[in-house]
């Protein structure tokens, strides 16, 4: 089982993907260039943003079909304003715009992060503090109540110019409370297994919040079922 990983960000994805994939598929060990999987590895790429990451998406099927080992390319990326659906079709349509097939062997998969990657930490009611004592965190709690309502579908505060931005700043607050600091370009405490398995739990507890993070898991462990 071999898969080729693109993901949008250029800090926080290439951070968090590689430790969640050794939570759920240990078997997998991560190599550093797409040319050098053999067998239950994975190659992980930034596609440095939006748009960019359309561009990218066609090299790495230039890269896969290159190679013909892989299983699976998988991209991820975020929603942003667009709808789930909207944003994989038009990662589907630049592919189908370039005229270009991934081979037979390997099958494509689309990870939409709704909003952003943010939006899932903030799917841990472990680190939402009921009783918050930062002026900031009471404004943005009393905007959105994260524990009990689904994190996905949180509107922004109007003084915030994207909804991705606002999630963000919203979870910088949020683990603040325990004085937890959080940057993209070090996530610290949200990449550790045990905030993943408290975002695993809340998917399970609650089937209809955080569908795209379920959409991310159930995909990868049905990747481990494929392995065993």
């Amino acid at each position: 089982m071999n898969i080729y990983l693109l993901v949008e960000g250029e800090e926080t994805e290439l951070q968090v993907y590689p430790k969640w994939i050794s939570y759920i598929i240990p078997e997998l060990s991560r190599v550093s260039s797409f040319s050098s999987v053999e067998s239950n590895s994975y190659y992980i790429f930034s596609g440095q943003g939006i748009p960019s990451i359309y561009n990218h998406t066609i090299n790495a099927i230039k890269d896969i079909n290159s190679v013909n080992k892989y299983n699976y390319l998988i991209i991820a990326l975020d929603a942003e304003e667009l709808p789930v659906e909207r944003r994989k079709n038009k990662v589907q349509e630049h592919i189908e715009n370039a005229n270009i097939k991934l081979n037979e062997n390997c099958k494509l998969e689309i990870i939409v992060q709704n909003k952003c990657m943010e939006t899932w930490f903030l799917g841990n009611p472990k680190v939402y503090k009921r009783n918050p004592q930062g002026e900031i965190f009471r404004i943005y709690s009393a905007h959105y109540n994260v524990e009990i309502n689904d994190p996905e579908l949180m509107e922004k505060l109007s003084e915030f110019y994207r909804t991705a931005h606002f999630h963000e700043a919203y979870l910088r607050e949020m683990l603040k409370e325990y004085n937890i600091r959080y940057r993209k370009s070090r996530p610290k405490e949200v990449i550790e297994e045990y905030y993943f398995r408290e975002l695993v739990k809340r998917t399970n507890n609650s089937p209809k919040h955080l569908k795209s993070l379920s959409a991310f898991i159930h995909l990868f462990r049905r990747i481990k079922s494929e392995i065993n």
